[in-house]
């Protein structure tokens, strides 16, 4: 059996600027084909618009409130709101709360660097 607690989770910065603790991935258990981070927005912050070529992924958000953007349709989104973002969508997220936003990301391939394109 695989465990990993969060709080034993080393944080590393994704290329669209979130700082990600990943909690599953083939890097550190025997997932092969997705991977399960969360991801922290400071108070203020906001990631980097970009796209995945390969990678669908899941957003849900466990605190805190933001603004979502997936191929320039906006929405405004909270604590237990989930977000679908398929491959090849553009998509950026802002922190417009008084608290850090924080999200459990799901990436079907695992997240890569190599599959993350900036476009802003």
């Amino acid at each position: 059996m695989e465990i990993v607690n969060l709080n034993d989770a080393p944080p590393f910065t994704t290329k669209d600027g979130s700082e990600i603790r990943e909690l599953l991935a083939y890097r550190n258990s025997s997932i092969r084909n997705q991977s399960l981070a969360e991801a922290r927005l400071p108070v203020g912050a906001s990631t980097q618009e970009h796209y995945h070529a390969k990678t669908e992924e899941i957003y849900f958000i466990t605190s805190g409130q933001g603004r979502m953007r997936v191929e320039g349709e906006l929405a405004e989104v909270k604590a237990g709101d989930t977000i679908a973002i398929p491959p090849g969508k553009k998509h950026k997220l802002w922190n417009t709360g008084p608290v850090p936003l924080t999200l459990l990301c799901c990436c079907a391939p695992c997240y890569e660097h190599s599959d993350t394109f900036l476009t802003e």
